[in-house]
């Protein structure tokens, strides 16, 4: 990989981990960001890795305008809102057999393929979480035993291609081959709708909202909504990490649901302390993705007939928290009533 050249567009909180670990373990990357704080902060004490680990590396941390040459890999992690103009912006410094490896949330790939190609596109879920402490500074919040990809097998990119990116990966972490990418998303922004949403709208961490009883409650109703889309959509759910959290959330009988309703706690047991990217944003004074996470959910909704009163609150509830006619707390638990 010695003459290859790869990049993480996007160094925020995972792309700062993402970029320390594949440089700590060999992989020459450039970490590019317009945060000048950011590149300050790398340029000085190199990239800083906090939390369930700790160790500082140094990088090559670059504006975009510093950008030159062509790149075999991209790895994506902008905030979706942005991604038509960033992605026009990196195209030309993109290898004519280069890819980009979206590692966002929601269903980033539909508009990517469609700016630089389906062969040029490839999707990758990310299995655990970080909150960004400033100055180059990243907070690891999952499990360091739980550094899951989930990357898609596409025939479009060909196998040499997806080999390459999960050779990567794989000095991070590990990477799950996946055949049906579709239900890999699904499961993601299933659990992104429900704790990447309502984290944001009461102020807490996953962890918070699986352990209090009264948030638990709505965010089961919100992933029974996006169980409901996405069976609408034919999507068949993806384990994560080996769990079928999908058969053990859903429920067609009072058991089942009370069941499922006791089980959250545990399924998010190794993410309890992951703070939203959504919360982080607003707590920037910028705008978040909850049209990308949520508004997929409901937006789909719509297009099959299913109703989903719990992600429309979310979202309606974000948006006034960005407008500054609310803020993140647990008073607006009565929106949902």
């Amino acid at each position: 990989m010695s003459d290859k050249r790869y990049a993480i567009f996007g160094a925020g909180s995972l792309g700062t981990v993402l970029g320390a670990y594949l440089t700590k373990n060999g992989i020459k990357i450039d970490l590019i960001t317009r945060n000048k704080d950011t590149i300050e902060g790398m340029r000085k004490n190199g990239a800083q890795i906090e939390g369930t680990v700790s160790f500082s590396q140094p990088v090559s941390a670059l504006y975009p305008s510093e950008m030159s040459g062509k790149y075999d890999i991209i790895f994506l992690l902008i905030k979706q809102q942005h991604n038509k103009e960033a992605v026009s912006s990196i195209l030309p410094f993109l290898a004519d057999d280069g890819v980009i490896c979206t590692m966002q949330n929601g269903l980033p790939e539909r508009l990517i393929s469609q700016l630089a190609g389906k062969k040029r596109t490839l999707g990758c879920t990310i299995g655990w979480g970080a909150t960004m402490l400033g100055g180059g500074v990243s907070q690891l919040t999952s499990d360091p035993d739980h550094l899951v990809f989930a990357l898609e097998k596409s025939d479009e990119v060909g196998e040499e291609k997806f080999n390459e990116i999960k050779d990567v990966l794989l000095h991070m972490g590990t990477v799950e081959t996946e055949e049906n990418f579709a239900g890999a998303r699904w499961v993601k922004l299933l659990v992104n709708s429900a704790f990447s949403g309502l984290s944001t709208v009461f102020g807490c961490t996953f962890g918070e909202v699986a352990s209090s009883f009264k948030y638990r409650k709505i965010a089961q109703a919100c992933i029974i909504e996006c169980i409901r889309v996405a069976h609408k959509e034919d999507v068949e759910f993806e384990p994560i990490q080996g769990v079928n959290v999908v058969k053990l959330l859903d429920y067609n009988n009072p058991f089942k649901r009370l069941f499922s309703l006791m089980i959250i706690p545990q399924l998010m047991k190794s993410h309890k302390d992951i703070k939203a990217s959504m919360l982080q944003d607003i707590e920037k004074g910028k705008k978040s993705e909850v049209d990308s996470i949520n508004g997929i959910i409901s937006d789909t909704g719509k297009e099959n007939g299913v109703p989903t009163p719990i992600n429309d609150t979310i979202i309606k509830i974000i948006h006034d928290i960005e407008d500054g006619k609310r803020k993140p707390g647990k008073e607006n638990l009565e929106l949902f009533k």
